[in-house]
């Protein structure tokens, strides 16, 4: 009789753990989806407010750099538009993810190196960026081969 319970409560458990975690790539595209959607949107629109402490004298002499140019804080806003925008829709998540990796590599080594105090966000998209290429591994493993033919011959 024990070993029926025991049976039964395995049952039980293992499809509400499965539910659980099948959510968790859907989960993990919007709130990367979203959080870029929103600071590319903040790239054109500024309505996010400036913090209130500086920044220090090397970041801000960064950003005002990449301003300067004239073109970069618009590409990297709206690539980030787009990713945001991509993930959310989840269309072409794994083009996405390629583009929006070198923007993510910059936010770690900006905080890293010049403005420690804002890592933590960085980090958590980070992390939620490398979960992701997990997830989608499958998609990235033709990018991922050492020798590749085009398709033509």
């Amino acid at each position: 009789m024990t070993t029926d319970t025991t049976h039964h409560a395995d049952q039980a458990e293992s499809p509400s753990s499965k539910s659980f975690t099948r959510y968790l790539p859907a989960a993990g595209r919007f709130l990367m989806g979203l959080s870029f959607f929103v600071f590319g949107l903040n790239g054109f629109l500024n309505f996010i407010p400036q913090p209130k402490t500086p920044m220090p004298q090397a970041a801000a002499a960064f950003a005002a750099a990449m301003m300067n140019t004239g073109y970069m804080m618009q590409l990297v806003s709206g690539t980030q538009l787009i990713v945001g925008v991509l993930l959310l829709t989840n269309r072409f998540v794994p083009l996405a993810l390629a583009l929006i990796a070198p923007v993510i590599v910059n936010i770690i080594m900006f905080h890293a190196v010049l403005a420690p105090s804002g890592i933590v966000p960085g980090g958590v998209v980070l992390a939620l960026e490398l979960y992701l290429a997990w997830v989608y591994r499958k998609a990235f493993s033709p990018m991922l081969s050492m020798r590749a033919t085009p398709h033509g011959r």
